[in-house]
This record gives C-alpha cells, structure tokens and sequence, in this order.
C-alpha cells in the first residue's frame, strides 16, 4: 500500500482541528502525512461577488437616475412650448400701489414708506415698480 496522507481544514474560529486529527490517526495515518490547512477571516469570493453586485446596482440606479432627469427635462421643455407657467403665480398689486407708485416717482415720499403702505418688502416694490413701468410706458 502506498503512502496515506490527510488532510485537515479549519474555516472558522469554533472548528478546532484536533477531532480530525484524531479520526485521522484511527485510520493509522503517520502525523509527518497531515496537513492542516487554516483560513479565518473574511471569505473572499464573497466578498468580491458582492462588490461586484453592488457597483452593478449602482451603474443600474445611475442609468435610471439618468433617464428620470432626461424625461423630465423634456416634458419641462415640451410644457414650456405649450406656454404653461411654472412656479408661484405673483400676487396681485395692491389697490394703493398706482397712486403710491406716482407719489414715490415725483419724490413725494421715499421707497421705503411706499413699500410700506403697500405691505411688501422695498425690495419687491422695486421689482414691482419696474415691471409697472415697462408695461405702462413703453
């Protein structure tokens, strides 16, 4: 009979080799003949497989994000050419804002209290202000 040899592998912290061991040596294999081999930790293949599964999805996940934005960019572009407005429609002017807007222009009162009167910030007054002239006086 020829030479016996065995072999012994330990994968995780709770197997212990010394139970194959002994089997071994009851089928009279010489101790010089075993082999151990011992691998702790991380399963590398399967750690590599789920790298991988994870880059695939987030190739998918950015595909469609994609997509998403490309559609709706066309359908913002397509609503725009059929004249549909987005965003907060402007509030109305306020009945005191002609006869406040002229006092302001012949410098009868200052912007400040002008916007005041109206309830808005002197800043929208401006803004609301140039927007009435270009309409009125063009």
């Amino acid at each position: 009979m020829g030479n016996l040899y065995g072999y012994i592998r330990v994968s995780t912290r709770e197997q212990n080799g010394d139970r194959q061991i002994l089997a071994l040596k009851e089928l009279f294999i010489p101790e010089k003949n075993l082999f151990m081999d011992t691998r702790r930790g991380k399963d590398l293949m399967g750690t590599f497989l789920s790298d991988i599964v994870l880059q695939v999805l987030s190739l998918v996940a950015e595909n469609e994000r994609i997509n998403i934005r490309q559609r709706q960019a066309e359908g913002i572009a397509a609503a725009k050419a059929r004249g549909i407005r987005f965003g907060r429609p402007p509030a109305p002017l306020p009945e005191n804002f002609h006869h406040l807007y002229h006092q302001w222009k012949n410098g009868k009162i200052t912007g400040k209290t002008a916007a005041k009167l109206c309830g808005m910030p002197l800043s929208t007054f401006r803004y609301r202000a140039e927007i009435y002239e270009k309409n009125n006086f063009l």
